[in-house]
């Protein structure tokens, strides 16, 4: 599955369906099912200013227990907008040409959403939509978009991040660390 690392506390924000789009400074043509991955840095001074702070702790979180160094939601990109220009407190998106069939399609994006994101012009919004919430899943992160391996490891049955072992299978870091430390 493909994925993306967002610094704290953006991927929380978009785990909690708080936060709809993604803002980028370079467009996707990918369309469909992305892990969203909690980098290890959480900016602690942008959860103490609003609306941040307010919509954390609405939720239980602050700078101090956002989970970092793990999955925390799947979603899907449904789209990608080019950002024109600000307009009162709403910002003008565009479907960028040639990554959708809606090439006039305009959303208009509002607070608390337009704190949530750098939306300057020529920079371009992910769109998220049925984002789910789900439990930490440690992982390493990457920049761009990464493939993100996880599932059953094939020696000790648990659900975890796989290193490749061929299409199908995996092999946890855990196992294959025991496994090379039992080699002649």
């Amino acid at each position: 599955m493909k994925a993306i690392t967002i610094h704290q506390p953006w991927a929380t924000l978009i785990a909690l369906g708080e936060k709809k789009f993604e803002t980028r400074g370079w467009a996707t043509k990918y369309r469909g099912q992305l892990a969203i991955h909690a980098a290890k840095k959480v900016d602690k001074e942008i959860c103490q200013q609003e609306p941040f702070r307010s919509v954390l702790a609405k939720h239980g979180y602050s700078a101090d227990n956002l989970p970092t160094g793990c999955v925390v939601a799947i979603a899907q990109i449904t789209g990608c907008y080019r950002i024109y220009n600000t307009i009162d407190n709403g910002v003008h998106i565009v479907r960028c040409p040639n990554y959708q069939y809606d090439f006039d399609k305009v959303e208009f994006i509002r607070k608390p959403e337009s704190d949530f994101g750098y939306y300057d012009d020529g920079r371009f919004a992910w769109e998220m939509s049925d984002v789910k919430q789900i439990d930490p899943v440690p992982a390493k992160g990457q920049q761009g978009l990464w493939n993100w391996n996880y599932g059953t490891c094939i020696n000790c049955k648990e659900d975890k991040e796989l290193l490749p072992l061929d299409d199908v299978q995996g092999i946890c870091e855990d196992c294959a660390q025991v496994m090379s430390d039992l080699a002649p």
